[in-house]
């Protein structure tokens, strides 16, 4: 199993790691400090190593920080969270409602002017200091050594897998002109190099993929891309000695990255928004020019080569096949519940790996599958353990989030499905999060426009009942790299224009903490779409995700024409696209669940 289901933190470890931190803070003259869930890469997911949040209070989310003071201890979570967060920390910590409420603000309202909150200069960016820095003017933010790790005695080591070759014909391009376009970008702007933070960045950058954080197949390493085109790679010779014949002569290992930085002549390219802060602390001690400016191979990756979606399109479609044998399979023991058999979560988690693990082609699943029944499913980001494992019940709504790690793409779909029969709420709320998923999926819109502009669409059928979900509408997703790809999304808070290429989710949802949880998910890419009546260049969603939607939850009655026609033609896709890979009563279950709505 990729998965496992053990409890990697407790509670009660809380409160006397809090207390050696506090001493940790009081020797070395702090009032503060902070700990992020952050590596020095900024990444969504981190390496054992790096898991400082979670070994100090608990809390395993994959998004969150906290703010550590003598008297109070804040865990930062976000509307995802508020229901696992309380499950996870110790009362010593207490759970604060971010981004409404900013650690800046909190800070100046429980500390003196002139107290000192210590950082680690590797694990935020200068965007976050100097935002810390303007929200709590009285206040001075220090760069030390990270004190966790000081009192953190069985830290586990870094990671040290070696790294792959990522084939050019799946990736659409050599390394070789990757370089070359990035590279007349920086002579463009007049710049002799660029600091590359982001392990995804410099994986796509020289078509090499990793094993250093599960479920995302990254090289943990830092790079720097000179105006000419070469590349110097820092993380240790050992990760790149078997593929040195792909790098070639215009990418070396080098050594010591800030010995390096000191030493170039700007200007350089420095992100603020994902770089550490150390970086620009390095070069701005040795008097280096520094811009800052987006690293241009975030915008670059996000675009998807034809070759590339076309092998995403491949990944789907396996993938679809797993995931229409799962639900088979699913349909079995939902009927098996309701005669009495146990049936848990787990699993049902061990099942759709096993599925996917059957196409002989799985490298890894894409994240930690979510299998919520009933009241687990309210947790946005519910991950099953040995201790929460619910038995099904019938009756119960089940939602499960989950996708696979394919050479040739990365998966991630969301299907809730009833055990049993449905009742007249969930029927409701079920239908208002479609609806809301297919006014996104017949979107088109002037090119220009951002996630934020598309966002509405997907929650005003939930708006006008009075409901509405704590997360966004969509993320962006890699190809064979994180399935939480930036910087696309679809959101509030989104203002990067949607461009051809780009690939996100489609995932409205309705939470009932403490009864259900409804999520619908299909991956979508960005296409041009017929020009407008007025010539106007016009975009639309491409669905790359096929697998039959529970036809049982969705109260048809409500439904307008062109939301019934979106329905029975993309269920004429799933069984045209998915059917031919199965066979017997596996195809003869897809064929009715895939029905027209007519037909129920």
């Amino acid at each position: 199993m990729f998965q496992t289901f053990e409890v990697s933190t407790s509670p009660d470890q809380g409160p006397g790691r809090l207390a050696d931190l506090r001493a940790a803070m009081a020797t070395a003259g702090l009032d503060g400090f902070l700990v992020p869930r952050a590596d020095a890469h900024q990444g969504e997911y981190v390496a054992a190593r790096d898991a400082r949040l979670a070994w100090l209070t608990g809390f395993t989310g994959s998004a969150g920080f906290a703010v550590v003071l003598a008297d109070q201890a804040g865990v930062f979570i976000d509307g995802r969270y508020k229901v696992q967060v309380r499950a996870q920390v110790a009362k010593v910590f207490t759970p604060v409602d971010w981004p409404a409420i900013k650690p800046g603000p909190w800070l100046t309202e429980r500390l003196s002017d002139g107290a000192r909150v210590g950082f680690d200069p590797w694990l935020h960016t200068l965007g976050e200091i100097e935002k810390l820095r303007e929200d709590a003017p009285g206040l001075s933010f220090v760069p030390v050594a990270n004190l966790v790790d000081s009192v953190w005695h069985d830290q586990p080591d870094a990671p040290d897998a070696p790294a792959t070759v990522y084939p050019a014909d799946l990736a659409g391009a050599t390394h070789g002109a990757k370089r070359t376009d990035m590279a007349e970008q920086l002579r463009d702007a007049g710049q002799r190099a660029l600091v590359i933070t982001l392990p995804d960045s410099l994986c796509w950058l020289l078509n090499i993929r990793g094993a250093d954080i599960p479920r995302v197949p990254i090289v943990q390493a830092f790079g720097l891309l000179h105006d000419d085109g070469k590349v110097q790679v820092f993380g240790g010779e050992g990760k790149f000695a078997a593929i040195a014949g792909h790098l070639g002569n215009d990418v070396s290992i080098a050594g010591d990255l800030a010995e390096t930085l000191a030493g170039l002549t700007g200007p350089v390219r420095v992100d603020r928004d994902s770089a550490p802060f150390a970086v620009t602390d390095i070069l701005n001690a040795a008097s280096v020019a520094v811009v800052y400016d987006a690293d241009p191979c975030i915008l670059a990756k996000a675009a998807k080569t034809a070759p590339e979606i076309a092998a995403t399109r491949a990944a789907h479609l396996r993938d679809g096949a797993a995931v229409c044998a799962f639900l088979h399979w699913l349909d079995g023991m939902a009927q098996e519940v309701v005669e009495g058999r146990k049936v848990t979560e787990i699993e049902i988690v061990t099942a759709l790996e096993e599925f996917r693990r059957a196409t002989g082609v799985l490298q890894d699943i894409s994240f930690d599958t979510i299998a919520g029944s009933g009241p687990n499913g309210a947790i946005v980001h519910y991950r099953v353990t040995r201790d929460s494992n619910r038995a099904l019940v019938a009756g119960d709504l089940l939602l499960v989030d989950s996708g696979g790690q394919y050479l040739d793409g990365t998966t991630d779909i969301t299907r809730t499905v009833v055990i049993g029969d449905p009742t007249p709420e969930h029927r409701d709320c079920f239908t208002r999060v479609l609806q809301g998923m297919i006014a996104l999926s017949r979107a088109q819109w002037p090119r220009g426009l951002a996630g934020r502009d598309l966002d509405a669409l997907a929650r005003f059928p939930l708006w006008v009942a009075g409901m509405d979900f704590d997360h966004g509408t969509g993320h962006g997703v890699g190809v064979y790299l994180s399935v939480h790809e930036g910087p696309q999304r679809i959101s509030r808070i989104s203002e990067v224009p949607l461009a051809p290429g780009m690939i996100v989710s489609n995932e409205p949802g309705y939470y009932r903490e403490g009864s259900f949880g409804i999520r619908i998910e299909n991956l979508v890419v960005v296409q041009p779409a017929l020009a407008g009546v007025d010539g106007r260049d016009m975009l639309a969603f491409d669905t790359l995700t096929f697998a039959p939607i529970d036809r049982r939850l969705i109260d048809v009655a409500a439904l307008s024409p062109a939301e019934r026609s979106w329905i029975d033609s993309y269920h004429a896709q799933v069984a045209a696209l998915i059917a031919p890979q199965l066979d017997g009563r596996v195809r003869d279950w897809l064929m009715q669940a895939t029905a027209p709505l007519d037909v129920l």
